[in-house]
């Protein structure tokens, strides 16, 4: 038996045939933008993330690995690290990846993101991870943050509670993550806004000068169980300072480095089996010229550039909003085409 309200609904409908005619036009408006909405983050969910043909893994990745016979030495990992939750890379992020997965092909270069949650299989999808799982020396995990400062000095100053409220926090927690992932581990640390130009292995315990008087760990490659990263550690907790810019990065290894010669001036040199490289090395262009990565230049001039360095820091913090031609003859440009094309193919189609 039909309710008393469906039964009267015929009477209403003809005694207000204007609003009840304007109410089902609503209605059916309504259920269309929603169908289409549907229909498009289907299509968005299952289609948009996927590699295009042009980057089919064939095609993209035209490296290598060692024959299996001859592995090399180890001399561990390239880390990268992504201290925010955010998962969903930029062009410059995978081009950092891809270039160090091409100079290193015989090396695991692994990303650690803490907005991974730990457990899930699957990465999200998003172009950049597809194009990134080409490369099979390429590894993608969860940032454990608790597990990876368990045992170091730095366990307590992470486990404050009021610790996230700091200004500078993401930033501090990306400064202590390198220097306990070099003290547990070794190897090779780089942020997220280098192109490698080449193999880094051969500068191992050291890191760059990036000014006059200066160091900058945006890059650092050192043995397990380093001295010097020890130090690193203790001055990072004795010497805490959350406040300011800069006091838990390039300030803390200027200041224990110039401990540790000790010196009162760093310049490019060696010091108790710890290098200090010229800025040309991995800081080629200063960040006060940031802006040089977006101005054109010849093929003869960046040779000239590029003749004695290993890596190019792209200073994201300061050039981030710039646009970027694609193509063109800009530095930054140059750099993409030539050591992470995969990337650079994306963001010409793009």
């Amino acid at each position: 038996r039909m309710p008393n309200s469906l039964l009267k609904l015929p009477r209403v409908l003809l005694s207000h045939k204007h609003r009840a005619l304007f109410i089902l036009i609503l209605m059916l408006v309504s259920f269309a933008y929603l169908m289409y909405w549907r229909i498009t983050e289907d299509s968005y969910g299952s289609g948009l993330y996927n590699l295009p043909a042009e980057f089919s893994c064939a095609h993209s990745v035209p490296f290598s690995l060692p024959n299996a016979g001859e592995p090399p030495p180890s001399r561990g990992n390239v880390f990268f690290v992504e201290t925010s939750e955010q998962t969903n890379p930029g062009y410059l992020f995978s081009c950092s990846v891809e270039s160090a997965a091409r100079a290193h092909p015989g090396t695991s270069v692994v990303v650690l993101m803490k907005g991974l949650a730990k457990g899930n299989a699957s990465l999200p999808k998003h172009w950049a991870f597809s194009l990134l799982s080409c490369f099979p020396n390429v590894e993608i995990r969860p940032l454990d943050l608790p597990a990876l400062f368990s045992g170091t000095p730095l366990k307590k100053w992470y486990l404050w509670p009021l610790r996230r409220w700091e200004p500078y926090f993401l930033p501090v927690l990306s400064d202590a993550c390198r220097i306990v992932l070099m003290w547990k581990f070794g190897g090779i640390y780089l942020d997220t806004d280098f192109i490698v130009l080449r193999n880094l292995q051969n500068l191992t315990n050291s890191l760059g000068i990036q000014s006059e008087d200066e160091l900058n760990g945006a890059f650092l490659s050192f043995k397990p169980k380093h001295k010097f990263m020890e130090l690193c550690m203790k001055d990072f907790v004795k010497n805490y300072n959350g406040w300011i810019w800069g006091h838990q990065g390039p300030y803390l290894l200027t200041r224990v480095f110039k401990k540790w010669c000790p010196i009162r001036t760093i310049q490019s040199m060696s010091c108790k089996g710890v290098r200090a490289l010229a800025p040309e090395a991995v800081y080629p262009i200063p960040w006060q010229d940031w802006k040089k990565l977006f101005e054109a230049t010849s093929a003869s001039e960046l040779h000239k550039l590029l003749k004695n360095t290993y890596a190019v820091h792209i200073w994201n913090q300061m050039s981030h909003r710039t646009r970027l031609e694609i193509p063109s003859h800009a530095l930054l440009a140059r750099l993409y085409s030539q050591f992470c094309p995969a990337t650079y193919a994306k963001m010409k189609q793009d």
